[in-house]
């Protein structure tokens, strides 16, 4: 077998993204290390060795949207196949990826799928039940979270002069140099929790990060994100606070194409900005 199908196997999602496009990415390609926003650049790439060889390539280089993108755009894969001197090639591709160092926006996903939880969708859930079954399946997790995450604590305690606060879960990204803050919540965004995190990143940042840290972030990983709070609030603004769905289970076809056609859409709006 090449050594660009060496991809994970196995995942429902394969077989259920197959059936949707014929531009999306082929049987066998999913690997839960490289996020959706790279996947909505794949599925542009019409030839399947040029899609299988990205797909491989972006894994194993840690190639962050924008790094991927440009060598999608410049038809990188095309270029080293039909050079003489691929060496060359690389070490200038190399060159130009470095100018397009890798952000946190990249790093995050957005949704997160949390199937391997084994939670029931159909279920309510309180915050500690699903506090406590990602701290289960915490490996698993971490994979999920995107690249370079480190677990620090669970409900770390911290102390102001007047009050006490708990945080349900700390990590840190030695990608990124700097801790993240999730806090969960069962249901769907509101403008309180935007407020509470806000405050959580501000005194973590002034009671526990270092000079070697770059500044906190903080994730509100919920059910559900009311777009008005995200475009009203200080989500909007704030580089250090972004709001992520998660998901109890894999979509289903249908679900997918929506998924997909709401990108195409958000992708014209942007284009003609």
């Amino acid at each position: 077998m090449p050594e660009f199908e060496l991809l994970r196997k196995g995942d429902n999602l394969c077989h259920q993204l197959q059936s949707i496009d014929n531009k999306v990415i082929d049987t066998y390609s999913l690997r839960i290390d490289i996020s959706w926003s790279h996947y909505r650049i794949l599925m542009r790439v019409e030839n399947p060795k040029a899609r299988q060889y990205y797909i491989y390539e972006a894994a194993n280089q840690n190639w962050n949207v924008k790094q991927l993108k440009r060598q999608v755009n410049t038809f990188y894969y095309e270029r080293i196949i039909a050079s003489s001197d691929k060496d060359a090639v690389k070490i200038e591709a190399t060159k130009n990826l470095k100018r397009l160092a890798t952000k946190h926006i990249e790093i995050l996903k957005d949704p997160n799928v949390l199937e391997f939880l084994g939670l029931k969708q159909d279920i309510k859930y309180l915050e500690h039940e699903l506090e406590q079954a990602i701290i289960d399946n915490l490996q698993t997790f971490l994979l999920e979270l995107g690249n370079g995450f480190a677990f620090i604590a669970r409900q770390q305690h911290i102390r102001t002069e007047t009050k006490d606060f708990y945080i349900d879960l700390v990590f840190y990204n030695y990608l990124l140099k700097c801790f993240v803050l999730i806090d969960l919540k069962t249901s769907e965004l509101t403008h309180q929790d935007v407020g509470q995190l806000d405050m959580y990143v501000r005194m973590y940042d002034d009671l526990k990060r270092t000079e070697t840290d770059n500044p906190t972030i903080g994730i509100l990983l919920c059910t559900d994100k009311d777009e008005t709070i995200v475009k009203y609030s200080v989500l909007k603004e704030n580089e250090q606070l972004f709001a992520t769905k998660y998901m109890l289970y894999l979509p289903s076809e249908r679900e997918l194409k929506t998924e997909i056609e709401r990108n195409k859409r958000e992708l014209k709006k942007i284009q003609k900005l």
